[in-house]
């Protein structure tokens, strides 16, 4: 089942209007709102190590602007801190991970038009850098022993490695029927099968960073969550239950058979501050030295701060355009590609209902580690 999800997952690919590229400003608007944990992060492991090359890493670095923003903020901070210590800066050499099936096309064509603008902005202050591709899960690893000085990741933990087991009973009857996703009707057994899913998942992570890192390499990661409540009642839910309404409000109408729903179920598990940190001291190969959790409107050109929306119906057009960009290769590899317009049309009204009822917020936790010695 792993590589069966790993084949079907990717963003969607190109620059078009469903594409990730297009659809990603969550994603832009995390990778600011974390740049002082990462400029801190990265001050204290150059200023530890001061290396003359320097092994920067993005997992799950998709295809489009956002790439890019990460490599540009890194090398914005290394610059900076070199003028101030005085240093001549490393030559840095970044790895740009995802899963096969990720657009890597893509990036590789954006590649000079980038580097393009790197120069203009930065001019003789821009470190020497070079970007090559790494396909590859990051559950597992990547790399050779203490070869990487630090690793960066945005809005993928939150991914599992597989759809967990044990969605069934013991003579194959699906045990999450009806919904995608944790639910407030999900059997314990159901929500059991999803923590120790990302339980696994997050601890094979730790350990395989843990032996490519340099002494004193470090990592920011910055994922999808929940605030600490019952999985059933995170916001992840509410965002997944929409989605699983506009697939059997199709069933209903025969556009898609009831068989296919039922044995849907998402690899993805918000987890609370609290499950994410309970790993990271089990597994004692880190020391945690920031965790912060901040919020982000479900639309993401939604930036206000009250209560109210301001247009439900483009809200909620703008929430299904970003949702079909990364789930599209998921739902097309279960169900077909033939159903996903009608599909995410349904589910722009669903979410445009629900933005009248109540504005709902994504929980975004973000962390960073350093390696114990």
């Amino acid at each position: 089942m792993a590589n069966k999800v790993e084949q079907a997952t990717h963003m969607v690919g190109g620059a078009g209007e469903t594409s990730y590229a297009t659809n990603s400003r969550t994603q832009e608007k995390a990778i600011n709102r974390t740049r002082p944990i990462l400029e801190t992060a990265i001050a204290e492991m150059y200023g530890t190590l001061l290396p003359e090359r320097m092994v920067v890493v993005d997992l799950g670095c998709s295809s489009g602007p956002n790439t890019f923003l990460v490599v540009s903020e890194v090398l914005g901070i290394v610059g900076d801190l070199c003028r101030r210590l005085e240093q001549k800066p490393p030559e840095i050499q970044f790895f740009l991970n995802d899963l096969p099936g990720n657009d890597f096309n893509n990036v590789f064509r954006s590649l000079e038009r980038y580097e393009k603008k790197m120069e203009e902005e930065k001019g003789d202050l821009l470190a020497p850098h070079y970007v090559v591709g790494v396909p590859g899960s990051f559950y597992g690893r990547l790399f050779p022993c203490n070869t990487v000085h630090f690793f960066h990741s945005n809005f993928c933990l939150m991914w599992l490695s597989q759809v967990p087991q044990g969605l069934e009973s013991e003579h194959g009857v699906p045990l999450n029927k009806g919904n995608i996703y944790i639910a407030e009707n999900s059997p314990p057994k159901v929500v059991k099968a999803y923590q120790e899913q990302h339980r696994r998942d997050f601890s094979t992570f730790l350990k395989s960073r843990y032996v490519e890192l340099s002494i004193g390499g470090g990592m920011v990661l910055t994922f999808l969550g929940r605030r600490n409540k019952h999985p059933a009642n995170g916001e992840l839910s509410y965002l997944h239950g929409l989605l699983a309404e506009a697939l059997k409000a199709m069933v209903s109408q025969g556009i898609i058979s009831e068989d296919k729903v039922v044995t849907f179920n998402l690899p993805i598990y918000g987890a609370s501050i609290q499950e994410v940190t309970a790993v990271i001291h089990d597994e004692g190969l880190f020391d945690l030295e920031q965790a912060q959790t901040f919020e982000y409107n479900w639309d993401p050109f939604d930036d206000t701060d009250d209560d109210s929306v301001f247009d439900n119906v483009l809200s909620g057009r703008n929430v299904a355009k970003c949702i079909r960009a990364v789930y599209e290769s998921l739902i097309a590899h279960h169900f077909g590609d033939a159903i996903l317009d009608e599909l995410f049309s349904r589910y722009a009204e669903k979410v445009a209902r629900h933005l009248l009822k109540e504005k709902t917020k994504y929980t975004v936790l973000a962390i960073a580690l350093k390696k114990k010695a």
